[in-house]
């Protein structure tokens, strides 16, 4: 289907008249590039627009900084760079146990399936740390963590490597361990961790009833309007409510009430389709679905369909429409059993953030990480408190509505409800399931507004503004409203403002809160040129009010990826940490006293060869190491103080 939304045309042309014109050299001759009249730089620190509960405004002077640490300079060294003060250590990496008594790594990563499913898995992308209880309340000494893994270099999972021809078709025999062992290295992990007895500025893992891994054969339930509908029913799971597993698991969110979020992205890259929809089987319908969702040939090079028939979508049509969603886990059951949240969506889910609608309702803002997609919000149908005490899920029931962004700063929230506007059973849209299951194809009738890579979303905890990351577009040829710049390729940070301060509103004022770049004058950046930094990704508020910006993609000095700390009260941006080579930098998780940051390297060394995978990158293991390995990073003040301050 033909996608529609803002235009050039449409929207630009006013927005350019009204609008000042970003300091530096344009994207091509004739584009103009919108820029927020509140953006104003100084020396020193990258001055950006003042959080304000009632509207998007200037900063106000004499606020006193929440960043006192030294900004560190950009490089391509192959260790995790912090400032002055500041220790960096890497741990729970990819193979060790979940447990200490569980299965060790092998450095030559000859570790069978089976101990895999009890080890870490790969692709460290989303993480969270929820509190065990101490003596005086949720302890900042031991807790849990959850770890999202979103997917496999197979070149260092498997011990023979994954060598593949031009046609990228892998040279080893491919078996069904092949397929478990990569499975099992996808997911999610939950460990307990603590602070060492014996040296408290470090942390290690723990024996634990709660450790346990959730991989893509994890049993799961569905809820919400398309549980058990016609497109979620297979020949496994006749009845449409009991998915399978989970995976490229990457960013994720914490509920109010104390859960974990974790969301299913690229999903559609594990199926192999090759009769381009002519199978016996496909419908027209799931035909037209496979080609908005990217369901087709052999996906991103995996080779599961060859020993696991779930995967090929020419024999199971619908398995793919099992994908794509939210997943609530609960870190402190063990025993539950994962839920797939239909209310809010089928799309290529990156992160969500969670606030709370004036009437009490739970609200969750999700972007889908795909050129030219969508910014999306769920609204609740109750106050969430009252549905947790009634035994009802908050996220089961509400309304989900996907962004226009209009000139003026001005947008609206508009509603995906069957029956409504375009989305009537005449356009394919029978009943709510539809609508879900559908979520891209419906947004498209409605005239969203089309976006560069929407990823994290973040909610300011006391103005309640909420900030996305819209990592970057090199294919963009015409700019929008709200995607100023032609071949994108260095991203922008956007910032919402419900009306009335309410997020369960319709309607919304925005401003460009960033535009990444090299900030020399050439690129149409708004940042200094010690700031610079390309393709937002991750993207936490702390509950001081500090931003944190982490970055997947190509650095404007081509240094390694970084992340930025902005204090929200002063506007002032400073480079906090810059990982290792290849790596991205991705994931941010406190203790409650903020004494402890999590952070997590994803694909460290991965343009190493197969045959050698530690030509570019020996990080965490250092010299001597077989391969690289992603982990997280627990980062602390050498005098145990707050982070960033």
């Amino acid at each position: 289907m033909t996608k529609t939304g803002d235009t050039f045309e449409d929207v630009m042309a006013a927005e350019i008249g009204r609008r000042t014109v970003l300091r530096g050299g344009l994207m091509g001759a004739g584009t103009f590039l919108a820029a927020s009249p509140f953006m104003a730089s100084t020396a020193g620190a990258t001055e950006l627009p003042n959080p304000s509960p009632q509207h998007l405004g200037g900063f106000s002077s004499g606020s006193r900084s929440l960043i006192s640490f030294a900004a560190i300079d950009t490089n391509s060294e192959d260790t995790v760079t912090v400032p002055e003060g500041y220790t960096a250590q890497p741990m729970i990496p990819w193979g060790d146990p979940i447990v200490p008594s569980g299965p060790t790594f092998n450095s030559d990563a000859s570790n069978s399936a089976a101990e895999q499913a009890l080890q870490f898995g790969m692709g460290h992308d989303g993480i969270a740390y929820f509190p065990l209880r101490g003596g005086l309340g949720p302890s900042s000494r031991i807790g849990l963590l959850c770890v999202n893994h979103e997917y496999t270099i197979g070149e260092q999972l498997f011990t023979e490597g994954l060598a593949r021809n031009e046609d990228r078709e892998i040279t080893v025999e491919w078996t069904a361990e092949h397929t478990l062992k990569e499975q099992n290295a996808h997911g999610v992990s939950i460990t307990e961790v603590r602070r060492h007895k014996n040296n408290y500025k470090e942390w290690e893992t723990a024996e634990s009833r709660y450790a346990r891994r959730i991989t893509p054969n994890t049993p799961m339930s569905f809820d919400g309007p398309a549980a058990g509908h016609r497109l979620l029913q297979t020949a496994m799971d006749p009845e449409g409510v009991t998915p399978i597993g989970t995976w490229n698991n990457c960013g994720n969110g914490v509920t109010p009430w104390g859960t974990y979020i974790t969301c299913e992205e690229n999903f559609n890259g594990y199926f192999w389709e090759e009769t381009d929809g002519t199978a016996d089987g496909i419908s027209t319908e799931q035909a037209e679905l496979n080609a908005r969702y990217g369901v087709g040939g052999r996906g991103f090079g995996y080779w599961w369909a060859t020993t696991d028939d779930r995967f090929r979508a020419d024999l199971h049509p619908q398995e793919p429409n099992r994908f794509g969603w939210i997943v609530e886990i609960d870190p402190m059951d063990p025993d539950s059993t994962p839920i797939k949240h239909t209310a809010l969506g089928r799309f290529k889910h990156e992160g969500a953030a969670f606030g709370t609608a004036a009437n009490g309702a739970i609200v969750c803002y999700m972007g889908d990480d795909e050129r030219f997609d969508y910014l999306y919000k769920f609204v609740g149908a109750q106050d969430w408190r009252a549905a947790k005490a009634a035994g009802v899920s908050p996220l089961a029931e509400g309304t989900l509505y996907v962004a226009r962004f209009d000139e003026g700063s001005i947008g609206e929230w508009l509603p995906l409800v069957q029956g409504e506007g375009p989305l009537t059973a005449a356009n394919g849209f029978v009943d709510q399931g539809d609508v879900v299951i559908k979520a891209r194809l419906a947004a498209d009738l409605l005239g969203a507004t089309q976006m560069d890579r929407p990823e994290w979303t973040a909610v300011h905890p006391e103005t309640g503004e909420m900030f996305v990351t819209c990592t970057n577009n090199s294919r963009r040829t015409e700019p929008n409203v709200a995607n100023p710049r032609i071949e994108n390729r260095m991203g922008h940070i956007l910032r919402l403002l419900d009306d009335d301060g309410d997020p369960g509103s319709t309607t919304f004022t925005w401003d460009f809160f960033v535009l990444a770049g090299a900030g020399d004058g050439t690129d149409g950046s708004t940042v200094d040129a010690e700031d610079l930094f390309g393709s937002p990704d991750g993207l936490v508020i702390d509950r001081r009010g500090t931003m944190w910006i982490q970055t997947d993609g190509s650095q404007p000095d081509g240094s390694n990826n970084q992340m930025l700390a902005c204090d929200l009260s002063t506007g002032e941006i400073r480079r906090f940490l810059v990982g290792p080579v290849d790596c991205e930098v991705t994931g941010v998780a406190f203790t409650p006293d903020l004494s402890t940051m999590f952070v997590n390297i994803q694909h460290p060394g991965d343009s190493g060869p197969a045959d050698n995978p530690t030509e570019t990158s020996t990080w965490p293991d250092g010299e001597g190491a077989a391969r690289p390995r992603p982990a997280t990073v627990a980062i602390r003040r050498v005098d145990g103080q707050m982070i960033g301050t």
